[in-house]
């Protein structure tokens, strides 16, 4: 199919939205945001070979997290989504096939939370297939909250639990897979309302979405808040997966990524839910720089961030 094809094709099967005044079809989308609100807006490349593998995840898939990857960005602001951008670069001998299924799992994500894919853009890839997706959110004016606002004696929680998507990853490398035993991988859900229930009550002082693990995200609220962090292996809520169900390694709750829940610190006592989704506390925000793993049987050990980080590790 031609570019003008495709572009015809994902047109018909989009639904518009209250914030997009135009979508595709112009040279740019046009967007309206509500009064005395400010604009959110996040950008991630899905690769082949870096965030996925034909071969491990079917195209529906990789349309659902594609768009999630964004979704996720601004549930950690506490933003609603307002519209989304996909452009999307395919190498020659794609089939037609797989393009018309990503497409259905990135539109049934965006039918989900009510965003309206406004625009993008095509092109043929040297190599590979390439989707870079854009969305725009909107916040209250200055009430968006930031990875800086942690405070020695804040709590720390996260919606959820960890190391589904890892423990995932790792069983693919042996072999095939069910998807319905690894859901936190290949389907995972964007805590849009529960970023949006936290940030209208005022509860969150940061907060980040855990997309590069654990340790590496703690690691960026405590760097841009300038304080440190004491961690309870005991109390991080590890995924459970796999048939029949197991608890992945705590290696995995601690640095893998990919899980799409919210890390966040609070001064206050948090519910045990939050918009449906469970909250875990597991530790607290300290004075001193640095952050300390504290072991079940009491010993404390420097916690050192091994997540996933580009340039530095690949599959």
């Amino acid at each position: 199919m031609g570019e003008k094809s495709l572009i015809e094709l994902i047109r018909r099967r989009v639904r518009g939205g209250s914030a997009v005044v135009a979508g595709i079809g112009d040279d740019c989308a046009v967007l309206r945001v509500p009064a005395a609100h400010d604009l959110l807006v996040t950008t991630d490349f899905t690769l082949e070979n870096v965030h996925f593998r034909r071969e491990w995840h079917p195209p529906e898939v990789v349309g659902w997290r594609c768009l999630t990857r964004g979704l996720s960005d601004i549930a950690a602001m506490g933003g609603k989504p307002r519209a989304a951008f996909l452009s999307l670069a395919l190498e020659r001998g794609v089939p037609q096939k797989w393009v018309d299924r990503f497409v259905a799992g990135l539109l049934e994500a965006a039918d989900e939370f009510r965003v309206p894919l406004a625009g993008g853009d095509t092109a043929q890839s040297a190599g590979g297939i390439q989707a870079d997706v854009v969305v725009v959110g909107s916040v209250p004016k200055g009430k968006a909250v930031l990875r800086s606002g942690a405070r020695p004696g804040d709590q720390i929680y996260v919606t959820g639990e960890l190391g589904g998507s890892a423990a995932a990853i790792a069983r693919l490398r042996e072999g095939k897979v069910r998807a319905a035993d690894y859901e936190r991988h290949f389907h995972p859900r964007a805590r849009v309302e529960a970023g949006q229930w936290l940030r209208r009550r005022g509860l969150a002082s940061a907060m980040i979405d855990v997309s590069d693990g654990l340790s590496t995200d703690l690691e960026h609220i405590c760097e841009e808040s300038g304080v440190g962090a004491v961690v309870e292996a005991g109390a991080i809520p590890r995924a459970r997966v796999g048939h029949p169900t197991k608890e992945v390694a705590l290696d995995l709750a601690l640095h893998g990524g990919e899980d799409y829940e919210l890390l966040f610190t609070s001064s206050q006592k948090i519910p045990a839910k939050v918009a449906g989704v469970p909250v875990t506390r597991i530790g607290r925000i300290a004075r001193r720089r640095g952050m300390v793993l504290v072991l079940e049987d009491g010993r404390r050990r420097r916690l050192v961030a091994r997540g996933w980080e580009h340039f530095k590790g690949n599959w």
